[in-house]
């Protein structure tokens, strides 16, 4: 008998790469209010440029222990040394417009808590509220709208990198400001309920 993880009706564009599945079933698309979390996934969909999801999901863990954790505190105070030594580490991609962007995002990040807790301030941009979409499988999915260009435009004016508006939106369904899923994956309905019901 199949594993029943692998017989679930799911996104298109999902693949059988069990790290992709267990990113889509547990994670992709659901809300998330935490700060540090945020600011790791939007640095995480920076990385991303130019490249896959896949590449730089299966290397999270190593981003995680190259940058503390995604403790925006201690990026802040990364000097030129610690740029050179990420440059040598073979677990994440080694850009150095990259690498500085992250530490760039890291004390942008810092001013805005003086005003606001993160959260908040990226949540605004929808409403504080997931926006749902009701995409089949056959209907396409946009790159960008006009809230991730709101949000990418601010952002870059705070002094954020690689946060232009295709990012954003890849960032806001990745973390549930949007609800991307296809009408047909088992996501959805479950993404949906907990949305009306919260």
């Amino acid at each position: 008998m199949k594993n029943e993880s692998l017989i679930l009706k799911r996104c298109n564009w999902n693949t059988s790469d069990p790290v992709y599945l267990d990113y889509h079933d547990r994670e992709w698309g659901r809300p998330q209010f935490d700060s540090r979390t945020l600011f790791e996934m939007l640095c995480l969909e920076g990385m991303q440029a130019g490249l896959s999801w896949i590449t730089i999901l299966k290397r999270r863990d190593h981003y995680r222990a190259a940058f503390a954790g995604f403790d925006p505190q201690m990026i802040a105070d990364y000097s030129k040394e610690k740029v050179e030594e990420l440059m040598t580490d073979p677990g994440i991609i080694r850009n150095r417009r990259k690498i500085e962007a992250i530490i760039a995002n890291a004390k942008s990040y810092l001013e805005i808590e003086k005003e606001q807790p993160f959260s908040k301030y990226l949540w605004h941009f929808v409403g504080d509220r997931p926006i749902v979409h009701h995409y089949s499988a056959h209907d396409p999915i946009p790159a960008s709208s006009r809230e991730s260009q709101l949000m990418s435009k601010d952002l870059k004016k705070r002094g954020f990198k690689f946060v232009g508006e295709t990012i954003c939106y890849a960032f806001m369904q990745a973390v549930g400001m949007v609800n991307d899923h296809e009408t047909g994956c088992f996501c959805y309905r479950q993404i949906l309920e907990k949305t009306e019901h919260a």
